[in-house]
């Protein structure tokens, strides 16, 4: 039977803290730190040679399906009652209100060194210790808002604006994609400050801190926002029937990005799965 994946903010306090003390037990077992090497090995931009297929090609979306199912699964054998809330930005916008509360994943970095000191997940609890990362930080860091250079959260509006487009995915399958649905929500603009920033590349930048770059996951944040994501991508599919992931067939040989994006029936390294396979996972979880 399949599960459900709740917005955050919706939360009982019983299911607040079964929650987080899933997310401590899966780090404290070393399961945790495995996700965010994972995470920093397959950011591969467009500027790199080689496979990618977490970012800036069509796969965003099934890999980080994967991902977070991977991770769920992990929390589920901790507490088979916990499934990954989701983080709704277009609605809960403060750096106050839900998830940033004292009982799920802590408020805001302070001031001078952006080091989160509130929750469960404060260096000073003594069970957050980021050990996988591109700096040598040991702290979870944030910087809601970015008070130097603030930048707002996406708007229902620009999240809309991504649902309309009627295709997944276009060539060239990169970051510069003018059309179809993926670019728009992973969010790869043109031009300078925060319009290069749209959806959930503007989310990453709105928390700061470690949600800047390929070590994203040591906040535990990520996964609520990726839900939230993932949520987006299961509407888009409703919205538009019959619409599938794109490409259908890997670019040939004489193409830039000859093998180097996935086409829908080939493996989704580092898994043995495809992105068709990912498509409909009705079966295993559905969202309130």
């Amino acid at each position: 039977m399949a599960y459900t994946r709740k917005d955050v903010s919706t939360l009982t306090r019983a299911e607040r803290r079964r929650f987080v003390n899933a997310m401590l037990e899966v780090k404290r077992r070393g399961e945790y730190d495995e996700f965010v090497r994972m995470h920093i090995d397959h950011y591969v931009s467009d500027g790199e040679d080689g496979l990618r297929t977490a970012h800036m090609a069509p796969s965003f979306f099934p890999w980080h399906r994967k991902f977070l199912l991977d991770l769920e699964r992990a929390l589920r054998r901790v507490d088979a009652s916990v499934t990954l809330p989701y983080w709704d930005w277009t609605k809960d916008r403060r750096a106050t209100s839900a998830p940033w509360t004292a009982d799920l994943l802590g408020g805001n970095g302070r001031r001078s060194d952006h080091r989160v000191t509130t929750g469960p997940f404060a260096y000073a609890e003594g069970n957050w210790t980021v050990k996988e990362g591109v700096t040598d930080g040991k702290f979870l860091t944030r910087d809601l808002g970015r008070a130097r250079d603030p930048i707002a959260l996406p708007t229902r509006g620009e999240l809309e604006s991504a649902l309309r487009e009627p295709v997944y995915d276009s060539a060239p399958w990169d970051s510069t994609s003018a059309k179809g649905f993926r670019n728009r929500l992973e969010g790869w603009g043109t031009g300078r400050g925060s319009v290069a920033w749209r959806n959930h590349n503007r989310v990453h930048r709105w928390v700061g801190g470690v949600m800047v770059g390929g070590a994203s996951v040591n906040d535990p944040v990520f996964w609520l926002h990726h839900a939230f994501v993932d949520l987006q991508w299961s509407r888009w599919q409703q919205r538009h029937r019959g619409a599938r992931y794109q490409p259908a067939r890997p670019p040939g040989p004489h193409s830039e990005q000859h093998k180097r994006i996935v086409a829908r029936h080939e493996k989704l390294p580092p898994w043995d799965v495809t992105p068709d396979e990912l498509e409909d996972v009705s079966r295993i979880y559905r969202y309130a």
